[in-house]
């Protein structure tokens, strides 16, 4: 029920649609009873034309005559023609209002389930790095795509014919109980049986949706995996392999939908059976009262046809329950995703940084990662450091010794966690910027103060112009120029088909490596930030490349401070300061020649770069 209630959140703003087409459908209910009730007077007085009767009472026996005459215009006479006038405007009438009331639900539905995508995929987007580092690509497409499409199809298509159905049941059952009285209280006793195999089939529906989605999951991780890597698949020559594993996963999957089908199928045979006993039991008392002449042939009928359409929506419903509890099984995933607790949170009353002038501190920082067990593995501990407004400090150490981590702290990628004393408690550490805890401030004011360029150099299906102004669409085609020349860049996107206009593929796969490279630092000069992160900017290029590139970093470095993160020590040298971290720790600090003089970490990297071993 809370889950109903928290999807009904989403509805209120289209109110006013939602319960027009309520109305709506409870006007296609009520002329679809309507229309039932004139069975009797077909049989009764347009097939018995031998009968005269002073009116058409569509509800004979009751304490209140209904005439059909006072439902036609005055001028009509004949049984036949105030019969057939009312069947036809009747069904023009209900199919107005049921078009009306599908296009309006449908209305209602469709904004609904639009308002939340958008909702999750904002929640999604915010969320910290170290979310996306739990959570596969394909489970959070699946969530994105497929479970709100399930949702979708619940709340706008099945809805409508839920309402349709449910109002044509109420008005159903009032002609039932009228025509038949005491003699439709039998149905009652079917009651219990058709709400128990509901309930036990939904929840089965519902248990086995949620499995059916998590292999779908699955499905959409590999197919993810293998179109983004397809050059590594190639070259391994991984194709059956990876066919295989996909053909593993689907049948996985096919397996669970089977499972899923056989708890759906099973509602409408029992639906079924339980409406073929009924009817049954029906005409077998209902013989009797036509003896006796308690019933009209034509009044019984139109109970009977009553009953059988009332078995129809009732028949419906259990689909209708399967479509709902398809839906609340797959909003529990995305409620799961919109109420998982951030690591990074932007407090209560966080101030705004307004620009950086002075320095970044670390002060007893340390980080830990949770292991697939969910223990802590520290990675880094009492980090002290200072790093002034103008500086360039390079960070260099083996792989794995917490440079990247360290960077990624400022700007709050991951939360700073203190470091662990001898009894195994935690202290607290912070990082400062200008004297303020980052943790205090505006994520959006703290992360404006920065650029970034790293090794993995991430780039959109878009324009190259789009791509340097990222974050800024509004900046003038000018300045856009001007940080390419000065990324050196500016004459390789001439020479494309469309220059700046030309669109470079899905993570800029028709450019270089060289290129891809120089647009991430085009991009990092447009946003002009004073505080700089360079991360392996140049490690996976070419000599020729990289000259390029390091030309094109000189400019983006002057009057910056800059964080640098590097394996080639040729791109720390003229660094103000180089910290060496070695097993999370600051190990050593100084210039690059203090460095080589000294035996220590630094100097087996250098010498493992650049000494000759015969």
């Amino acid at each position: 029920m809370r889950r109903l209630l928290r999807l009904l959140y989403y509805v209120r703003p289209y109110w006013l649609q939602l319960i027009a087409s309520i109305i709506l459908m409870a006007m296609v209910g009520l002329l679809e009873a309507f229309r039932i009730l004139l069975v009797s007077p077909i049989f009764d007085n347009v097939l018995a034309p031998t009968q005269h009767s002073n009116g058409i009472d569509l509800i004979p026996g009751s304490h209140r005559t209904f005439d059909l005459r006072h439902f036609v215009p005055a001028h009509f006479h004949n049984d036949w023609t105030v019969v057939a006038f009312a069947l036809v405007a009747t069904t023009a009438i209900k199919g107005v209002c049921d078009y009306l009331g599908t296009y309006l639900v449908n209305y209602a539905g469709f904004g609904m389930i639009t308002d939340l995508r958008n909702a999750l995929y904002n929640t999604i987007l915010r969320r910290s790095v170290a979310f996306f580092g739990q959570h596969s690509t394909g489970s959070l497409l699946s969530t994105i795509i497929n479970d709100i499409e399930r949702i979708q199809f619940a709340m706008s298509t099945v809805l409508g014919e839920f309402l349709q159905q449910f109002f044509t049941m109420v008005f159903t059952v009032f002609v039932v109980i009228k025509l038949g009285g005491r003699f439709a209280w039998i149905l009652v006793l079917f009651l219990p049986f058709i709400a128990l195999s509901a309930k036990k089939i939904g929840g089965k529906v519902r248990t086995t949706t949620r499995k059916g989605q998590e292999k779908l999951a699955d499905i959409q991780h590999i197919l993810h995996e293998t179109i983004t890597g397809n050059r590594i698949v190639k070259a391994f020559n991984m194709e059956a392999w990876e066919v295989a594993r996909f053909r593993g996963a689907a049948r996985k999957l096919f397996r669970a939908n089977l499972r899923s089908v056989r708890a759906q199928a099973l509602s409408s045979p029992l639906m079924d059976v339980i409406g073929a006993v009924a009817v049954a039991l029906l005409l077998l008392l209902g013989r009797d009262k036509i003896k006796v002449g308690t019933f009209t042939l034509g009044t019984f009928a139109t109970f009977i046809y009553a009953v059988f359409s009332l078995y129809t929506p009732v028949r419906k419903f259990a689909g209708f329950n399967n479509n709902f509890q398809q839906a609340l099984g797959a909003s529990d995933e995305i409620f799961n995703f919109m109420d998982t607790q951030d690591d990074v949170k932007q407090r209560p009353g966080a101030v705004e940084l307004k620009g950086f002038k002075d320095s970044i501190r670390f002060e007893n920082v340390g980080f830990s990662y949770p292991d697939a067990e969910g223990v802590p593995q520290e990675i880094l501990r009492n980090i002290n450091l200072e790093i002034h407004a103008g500086e360039v400090v390079a960070f260099v150490g083996s792989s794995g010794a917490g440079k990247s981590t360290l960077a990624n702290l400022v700007p709050r990628f991951f939360d700073v966690d203190g470091n662990y004393d001898g009894n195994g408690s935690r202290s607290g550490g912070r990082i400062l910027i200008d004297g303020h805890d980052v943790r205090d401030l505006t994520l959006a004011s703290l992360r404006s103060q920065i650029g970034i360029v790293t090794q993995d150099t991430i780039l959109f299906n878009d324009t190259v112009r789009n791509n340097i102004a990222y974050g800024q669409p509004g900046v003038p085609d000018k300045r856009v120029i001007e940080a390419a020349k000065a990324a050196n860049a500016h004459e390789f996107i001439e020479r494309m088909p469309n220059g700046y206009d030309s669109v470079i593929g899905e993570r800029g796969t028709r450019l270089s490596g060289g290129e891809r490279q120089r647009i991430a630092i085009a991009r990092a000069i447009l946003k002009n930030a004073p505080i700089l992160i360079l991360d392996e900017a140049t490690s996976s290029l070419d000599t020729e490349s990289e000259a390029s590139v390091q030309a094109a970093l000189q400019r983006l470095m002057e009057n910056r401070t800059v964080l640098v993160i590097a394996h080639r020590l040729t791109t720390v040298r003229n660094a103000n300061r180089i910290v060496v971290l070695e097993k999370g720790t600051i190990a050593d600090e100084g210039q690059h020649e203090e460095l080589v003089g000294r035996t220590g970490t630094y100097k087996r990297l250098y010498d493992l770069q650049f000494v000759d071993i015969n």
